[in-house]
């Protein structure tokens, strides 16, 4: 790390198309299910993305979909497969028989779904994911979770508080690695600090030691520095497990996609008329700057698939592809 200056896919049956960052678009992206087209592939990478935005248009599960589009065929060998479920609207939580699974933001408060009946889903699929890697007869699986869902895995496994932040975090900030996250291999190729698509109302502070000791997890990052303000600063990335990563900022933003959604002018004058003009200029030069968003973009999400493939690779346990 450097200083800085049309077929659905048969990998399951409960899958379906899901609507679409959190900030609502003018209309839902509706895409028609993936299936790779690759033919002479030798293995197939099978990922379950689960989609936590409740039926709210938004830019990240597009995102998504095209780091997974981008990825399938970078690797010699390795075909991507993926299904998408709608986890908060209909209940769709998938099973163990994926390789990965990306887990989206979403929309709202990590406490005000309390008890429902896809979060005991949610919470009994990394419950399980836990205790398939730690049978070393297992082949590994791995997970990313972002932002809502990240907030959501802290607090079931009780790793820090979860409160409101005093005002929204809404731009792209610096991240600051700590400790174990100089070394992740997530953050391979990224400055010191990186920056990260910030868009909270909700903030992870006050590690609690025992339970990040009982777990196994490790702070990797955390937010910008702000020595004029008298709070800590909250926990940005967490490897909760060897298998199972998150960030609470949004690393499948991409650079063209959010230049377009925030140069519209509807929105444009939303984001000036509550956080001003400097804001909104600041957010769009860091989404320009190619060690900026750019980076981010093109380094967290791929390492984190180009590291799962490599340990699956390693052990002989991504499964043969027909040709």
């Amino acid at each position: 790390m450097a200083d800085a200056p049309s077929a659905p896919s048969d990998l399951s049956t409960n899958a379906a198309p899901a609507s679409g960052y959190e900030t609502p678009l003018a209309a839902p992206y509706i895409p028609r299910p993936h299936v790779s087209r690759r033919r002479s592939t030798l293995s197939t990478l099978r990922v379950a993305v689960l989609d936590m935005n409740n039926g709210v248009a938004n830019q990240g599960m597009r995102c998504l979909r095209q780091i997974l589009g981008t990825f399938d065929g970078q690797l010699a060998g390795v075909s991507v497969l993926w299904d998408e479920f709608d986890v908060r609207r209909q209940n769709q939580v998938p099973d163990l028989r994926y390789d990965v699974y990306l887990c989206s933001g979403g929309p709202g408060s990590p406490w005000e779904e309390e008890g429902a009946e896809w979060e005991h889903k949610f919470f009994a699929l990394l419950d399980g994911l836990r205790a398939h890697n730690a049978d070393p007869a297992s082949a590994r699986k791995f997970a990313f979770l972002i932002c809502h869902s990240f907030e959501l895995a802290v607090r079931h496994w009780d790793l820090c508080e979860l409160v409101p932040r005093r005002s929204e975090s809404f731009g792209i900030f610096p991240v600051h690695p700590v400790g174990a996250g100089f070394d992740d291999p997530i953050f391979d190729g990224l400055l010191d600090p990186f920056m990260g698509a910030d868009f909270r109302s909700w903030q992870c502070v006050n590690p609690k030691h025992k339970a990040f000791h009982a777990l196994g997890a490790e702070v990797l990052a955390i937010e910008k520095d702000r020595p004029h303000v008298e709070l800590e600063r909250a926990v940005m990335a967490i490897r909760f497990t060897p298998e199972i990563v998150g960030t609470q900022f949004h690393p499948e933003a991409d650079p063209s996609g959010m230049l377009l959604h925030f140069r519209k002018e509807q929105r444009k004058e939303t984001i000036v008329s509550a956080h001003g003009e400097a804001k909104y200029r600041a957010i769009l030069d860091q989404i320009l700057s190619p060690v900026g968003l750019p980076l981010t973009f093109e380094t967290i999400l791929p390492n984190f698939l180009r590291d799962a493939v490599r340990q699956l690779q390693e052990a002989h346990t991504l499964e043969p592809t027909n040709v």
